[in-house]
């Protein structure tokens, strides 16, 4: 196939210079360059000119760490991150009882109460008030804390006085009863409770994302699927039932740690797959979340002297599931919150450092509390940093409370991080916060909420709008370390772009939030059309 895309504003090479025109062929870019000399070089019949009618063409986005089928789950499930109080909170859930089925599960995702007045949420007696015979399980906006009724903890086999698991805790009131929190792996037997979602609804769940994704620009993503689909071979599966169906979009696959086995049964490993569907690194969890307090931290919370948060592993089992990962010639991916759980993958990455002959780089994700001494480790290894701006508006200003104000000049720091050299990918962590790339976009520039009017939290830390944009073009294909093959619009990589209404360098920043996606092409070909 064969396409001139023109009439435009194309954002090419990796400085981003405006050219007019631009040429692919067979799925990759072959030209770029003025209107004229791309038409009389390349205009020919069997090439389809398309007519940008000014829009702006941009590296295909990407989204740099998510959960597509979690976000597909979100789509079809209620969603109470649209709750701005805990009694908007309760209405929401009342009318999802009346319309469950008696007996059935009600299921909700992202509340937060950080954004509520009082900042609290129904507990376990008022949502027994809702339903007798309903189990409510509820999933906070952070995915490491959750809120269950009475009915729910008997359907988990959970009993009163019922000790508290390893890394994980039941939330309890002044007279030690449960409150219905749990937090991290106390909510293990809640989801063994619950009935499996089969093939077909994984499949739909994932199939809504990626049309969702490609809706909003994306045309690629690195994806952390195996704690929703189960298995690595129905991941396999669902995907190339997708990519045969028609559904242009490329996607790397972090694969959690218990599930290592099963790439030795399908002797499968770092890289392998083909230009849709890459395996990544090996997904290990350090610790929890700053929202729910099991982010490790090493001193306490400001707002909790009490705990210091959760480490998922001893720094043994941290040091045995790294040298599993490296014996297999896998790069891990470590979710590190705290500078407490930042130690523990750090430490393990220096005793058992990745061999940069390989390639693959080790990646720490989030980052969100981390000591300056411990950037400077970080430039010492072969390591990039998955960052989601777009926590700055959810997290920020209730983090500094929990945290606690000495910590705050390293509270989310991508500036520094892009400053001393560490590569950065930007995402969403979908289905935590919402997949808009342009929202990311905006957050890591302006270092606030929409429809904000501050300086931003924390200015020293704002990006540029190059840095911005690259965290979701380059960055995402560095991380994988694919950016030989794309992440910009340049001779020889994929023809994969994000074509938009609007110019994001030079719009007012706020107007960014309201562009709109025109055309998503990958691999040369029309993934989604707007208008065009």
């Amino acid at each position: 196939m064969k396409t001139i895309l023109s009439n435009g504003t194309i954002f090419a090479s990796a400085h981003f210079q405006a050219v007019e025109a631009l040429y692919i062929e067979n799925g990759r870019i072959a030209a770029f360059g003025s209107k004229s000399e791309i038409m009389l070089q390349f205009c020919r019949p069997d090439v389809t000119v398309i007519d940008l009618a000014g829009a702006f063409v941009y590296p295909g986005f990407v989204d740099n760490h998510l959960h597509l089928p979690g976000h597909g789950m979100r789509l079809s499930m209620l969603d109470l991150s649209v709750a701005s109080s805990k009694a908007e909170m309760f209405t929401l859930l009342k009318k999802q009882v009346q319309q469950t089925p008696p007996g059935e599960w009600v299921l909700g995702l992202n509340w937060d109460e950080n954004q509520f007045p009082c900042q609290s949420i129904p507990n376990i007696q008022e949502l027994d008030t809702l339903s007798d015979n309903h189990p409510i399980f509820l999933t906070r906006t952070c995915t490491h804390a959750y809120l269950a009724n009475t009915n729910a903890f008997q359907r988990a086999g959970i009993r009163v006085g019922q000790n508290d698991p390893p890394n994980g805790s039941f939330g309890r009131d002044t007279a030690g009863r449960f409150n219905g929190l749990l937090y991290e792996q106390a909510a293990k037997p809640f989801y063994e409770a619950q009935p499996t979602p089969d093939y077909e609804a994984q499949k739909t769940f994932t199939q809504k994302a990626i049309q969702h994704a490609l809706q909003l620009g994306l045309t690629a993503a690195h994806t952390e699927d195996l704690r929703y689909l189960g298995r690595m071979d129905a991941l396999l599966r669902i995907y190339r039932e997708l990519r045969e169906e028609g559904h242009l979009f490329r996607t790397n696959h972090l694969i959690y740690h218990p599930h290592l086995p099963e790439l030795d049964d399908l002797q499968l490993k770092a890289g392998d797959g083909d230009e849709w569907l890459r395996i990544g690194a090996v997904k290990i969890f350090a610790d929890g979340a700053i929202g729910g307090r099991t982010a490790l931290l090493s001193s306490p919370y400001h707002d909790s002297p009490q705990t210091s948060g959760i480490a998922m592993h001893t720094q043994a089992e941290f040091d045995h599931l790294t040298q599993q990962a490296r014996k297999r010639k896998i790069p891990i991916a470590v979710h590190a919150i705290g500078d407490g759980g930042i130690e523990i993958a750090l430490r393990s990455m220096e005793r058992f450092p990745a061999q940069k002959a390989s390639s693959y780089r080790d990646r720490l994700i989030h980052v969100q509390v981390i000591r300056p001494e411990q950037i400077e480790r970080l430039k010492q290894l072969h390591v990039a940093v998955d960052i989601q701006p777009r926590f700055v508006a959810s997290d920020f200003p209730w983090v500094i409370d929990r945290v606690g104000p000495e910590r705050t000049d390293f509270l989310y720091p991508w500036k520094t991080l892009i400053d001393a050299g560490i590569i950065c990918g930007g995402g969403s962590d979908a289905p935590i916060e919402p997949l808009d790339p342009l929202l990311g976009i905006h957050a890591a520039i302006t270092r606030r909420k929409p429809k904000e009017s501050h300086a931003g939290y924390l200015v020293q830390q704002k990006l540029n709008r190059l840095e911005a944009i690259r965290l979701f073009t380059l960055g995402g294909a560095q991380t994988a370390t694919e950016e030989q093959e794309r992440g910009s619009i340049e001779i020889g990589k994929y023809g994969d772009l994000t074509v938009l209404d609007r110019n994001l360098f030079t719009v007012d920043v706020d107007k960014i939030l309201d562009a709109q996606t025109k055309l998503t092409i990958v691999n040369g070909r029309i993934a989604y059309r707007n208008g065009l």
